[in-house]
């Protein structure tokens, strides 16, 4: 693993209440013993019927971040769930965006986090999809690569991630957005969503069925979305039940049908999402994207790094 300098994380928790509350405190644990400094520990308990503490509670918590004397080195989400979406309206978000420009924080979560993240990103601010709290820092047992990979992205002016693919042969760069597929879907339609011209979209997701993601990436061809992109990179897509009545229908089924629709490379397989191991993107930076067949490679510029 990496040599880590000590930093100051700070808990944030906009979605769902956070069950395992052991796994939490495993997480905190273990901060604290490589000697970083762990704040906001009151995020984890608090609860209001699903979710981490009532919507007020949820939205001060992320709008007080733009109003913090010295801001931490970390904002990391303690887990996901469902609840950010109910506070995009109320989130003051030119003055998150002001402050952190001017600052810069490593504001790092996926899954439903991505719905903050890419409405931060409509004002070009630059956020880390990554690892949270309770379910990888706090990981029975702790994933060298997801931690080294958090590590890398957070403190390296430039990276390259590497995968296995089958895919076709891709010399591009662009734009690196994306996350949370549902998520992302979500936003369509809405000021949240960001407009990105000649992007790298990285898509994931969890417990759901190879044809409710091939709706979604639909909905997004459909709405314009994918016509403004370069390529899209396939994460985890874990914990789908094919069976019996799928009859071979599977998501290589998905990547084959939009790749003939919208004529846009997408090169699979980059461990990034839900799973135990998984990368840390820097949504917004500017991405390298090289496919030789059997290798791919994205190399990630321009974003924030600590200090």
């Amino acid at each position: 693993m990496i040599s880590v300098t000590p930093r100051t994380f700070h808990l944030i928790a906009p979605s769902g209440y956070c069950a395992n509350q052991e796994a939490a405190q495993l997480a905190v644990s273990r901060l604290i013993a490589q000697e970083h400094s762990v704040n906001n520990l009151a995020a984890i308990a608090r609860r209001d019927r699903r979710f981490a503490g009532s919507d007020a509670e949820r939205l001060a918590e992320l709008n007080g971040l733009a109003e913090m004397a010295t801001l931490p080195d970390i904002v990391l989400a303690v887990r996901g769930g469902y609840g950010a979406s109910r506070l995009l309206d109320g989130l003051n978000i030119d003055a998150l965006a002001a402050r952190f420009r001017h600052q810069p924080v490593a504001l790092c979560g996926h899954s439903d986090f991505t719905a903050l993240q890419l409405a931060l990103l409509t004002r070009g601010l630059i956020s880390f999809s990554g690892p949270m709290l309770a379910g990888n820092f706090g990981a029975k047992t702790l994933s060298d690569f997801t931690v080294d990979h958090f590590w890398r992205a957070l403190t390296s002016p430039k990276f390259k991630l590497e995968w296995q693919t089958p895919a076709q042969q891709v010399d591009l760069c662009g734009t690196v957005w994306g996350g949370n597929l549902a998520m992302i879907t979500s936003l369509a339609g809405t000021p949240w969503l960001p407009v990105i011209d000649d992007g790298i979209l990285v898509i994931e997701d969890v417990n759901e069925h190879p044809y409710k993601v091939e709706r979604m990436l639909l909905q997004l061809a459909q709405s314009g979305v994918l016509a403004r992109q370069k390529a899209i990179v396939t994460g985890s897509f874990t914990h789908a039940r094919l069976t019996d009545y799928d009859n071979g229908y599977d998501f290589d089924s998905v990547w084959t049908l939009i790749r003939e629709l919208t004529q846009l490379p997408v090169v699979t397989g980059l461990e990034f999402g839900h799973g135990w191991n998984t990368i840390t993107l820097p949504l917004g930076a500017q991405g390298h994207l090289q496919v030789d067949g059997t290798r791919s490679s994205l190399t990630l510029s321009g974003h924030p790094t600590l200090r």
